[in-house]
C-alpha cells in the first residue's frame, strides 16, 4: 500500500490548482492522493468566475469517512474559504494522528479573494497551531501578520512572526521577491534557505497548492520536515520550467513533468 495523503482545499475546474494539482502532485510523487472538498470554484486561465463553500458537515463527513476507514500518514489544506470551515478543519486536524501541511490561501494567483476577512482570525488561532508547517506566501504573511517583506533579509522577520501563532516550522515562499527565487524555513532555532534560479515563465497557476502538496507527501513517506521541503522545492522547480500555456491567461505548472523528462 503507498502512503496515503489527504488534501481538504477547494475544486479548480480549471484543473490547475486547488484538489486537482494536489492529486496530481500526489500521482506523480508516488503516493495515494484523498480529498475533501471544501468550495467549488467556477475558475479558468483567467481568474476566478464564482466560488460556493460547501456546508461544514458535508466537509466535516468527507473528513471522517476517510480518516475513520482508509487513514492518512499526512493532511494538506489549502482553500478554506469561512471561518467555520477553518475552524471545523482545524479542529479535525488536531484529533488527527499524522503531520499537517497548511497552506494558508488568501487569495489566488489572479488577485482573486479566496478567504472571508473575518476568517482571518481563526487561521491565526485555530488552524496555525495544529500546523506541523505553514507554507504562506509574502501576501499571506501580510494578511496575517501585517509584517510587509520587500527583500530577503525580511524573511527571517516574517517567519518570526507567523511562528508566534503556533505551527512547528514555517516556510515563508519568497517567490515574489527579484532574484533567485529563495525560501525560508524554519522552526525557530534552525534555519534552511532553499534556492532555486528562477524561471522565465509566466505559467505558474497552483504553485502553492502544488509545493504544500509535494511537502505531505514527504512527510507522509517519512521523511523530516527540511527533507521533505527540499524535495518539493525541487519538484516544483521543475514544475514551474515546464508550466504551459492553457487558456487565454495564466497557464498551469506541469505536475507530470518528470514523467515526460524521465528524471
Amino acid at each position: 500500500m503507498p502512503p496515503r495523503v489527504l488534501t481538504v482545499a477547494g475544486s479548480d475546474s480549471g484543473g490547475g490548482a486547488g484538489i486537482q494539482a494536489d492529486l496530481k502532485t500526489m500521482l506523480a510523487l508516488g503516493v495515494h492522493g484523498m480529498s475533501v472538498i471544501t468550495a467549488v470554484t467556477a475558475q479558468n486561465s483567467l481568474g476566478v468566475q464564482g466560488a460556493w463553500e460547501l456546508p461544514v458537515e458535508a466537509v466535516r463527513a468527507q473528513y471522517r469517512s476517510v480518516v475513520d476507514d482508509i487513514g492518512v500518514q499526512a493532511v494538506k489544506t489549502g482553500m478554506l474559504a469561512s471561518a467555520e470551515l477553518v475552524e471545523a478543519v482545524a479542529e479535525l486536524i488536531g484529533a488527527t494522528a499524522a503531520p499537517a501541511v497548511v497552506d494558508p490561501v488568501g487569495i489566488s494567483k489572479h488577485g482573486d479573494s479566496l478567504l472571508a476577512a473575518s476568517a482571518l482570525d481563526s487561521v491565526r488561532t485555530k488552524l496555525l497551531p495544529v500546523a506541523t508547517v505553514a507554507t504562506p506566501n509574502l501576501d499571506e504573511v501580510a494578511q496575517l501578520t501585517g509584517v510587509r517583506v520587500e527583500s530577503e533579509e525580511q524573511l527571517r522577520g516574517a517567519a518570526a512572526a507567523v511562528l508566534a501563532y503556533g505551527p512547528k516550522w514555517v516556510l515563508i515562499k519568497g517567490g515574489h521577491l527579484s532574484g533567485d527565487a529563495v525560501d525560508l524555513l524554519t522552526d525557530g532555532s534552525e534555519e534552511h534557505w532553499l534556492r532555486a534560479p528562477r524561471h522565465d515563465n509566466r505559467h505558474t497557476h497552483g504553485t502553492g497548492c502544488t509545493l504544500a502538496s509535494a511537502i505531505a507527501c514527504g512527510l507522509a513517506k517519512g521523511q523530516s520536515v527540511p527533507e521533505a521541503v527540499a524535495a518539493a522545492k525541487e519538484y516544483v522547480t521543475g514544475a514551474i520550467a515546464a508550466g504551459f500555456a492553457l487558456g487565454g491567461g495564466i497557464g498551469p505548472v506541469d505536475h507530470g513533468w518528470r514523467f515526460r523528462t524521465g528524471t
